[in-house]
């Protein structure tokens, strides 16, 4: 099945999001993934972490069988993202410790049901247990 994705930053988020969660219950498995903008400079992610983790959960999500949609957040360039004050570090839904970090969305409760943090997310057992969770 095709995979559906949709890219947003800190400031289109909250309309995107608003949007993804009422689109959820139409699909199977509901992601989000909070990663690093590109480096204009290089067009490659400013984070070693998130350069090594996108290509095997975009690898895992497109393979699955399932009707699959995943928001991407990027949470701007190094400095945005290492204040302490970040809004999704502040949030109490995210609670965002690094990048990235990929959740799943349980569109019956409109809650994260499982997530991936920045240590784990390219990991491919871990992406297929979250698949599975679903």
């Amino acid at each position: 099945m095709p995979m559906k994705v949709v890219d947003s930053t800190v400031s289109s988020f909250g309309g995107m999001f608003e949007k993804f969660r009422s689109d959820s219950p139409n699909y199977k498995a509901n992601f989000i993934l909070f990663l690093a903008d590109k480096d204009p400079s290089t067009s490659l992610s400013w984070c070693p972490d998130c350069v090594r983790a996108e290509p095997v959960i975009y690898k895992k999500l497109e393979a699955s069988p399932e009707d699959v949609t995943l928001l991407r957040a990027y949470v701007g360039d190094r400095p945005t993202w290492r204040n302490p004050q970040h809004p999704w570090r502040l949030d109490s839904t995210f609670k965002l410790t690094g990048v990235p970090t990929l959740l799943l969305w349980d569109s019956n409760n409109q809650a994260i049901k499982a997530r991936l943090e920045d240590h784990e997310a390219h990991l491919e057992h871990k992406i297929d247990a979250l698949l599975s969770s679903k």
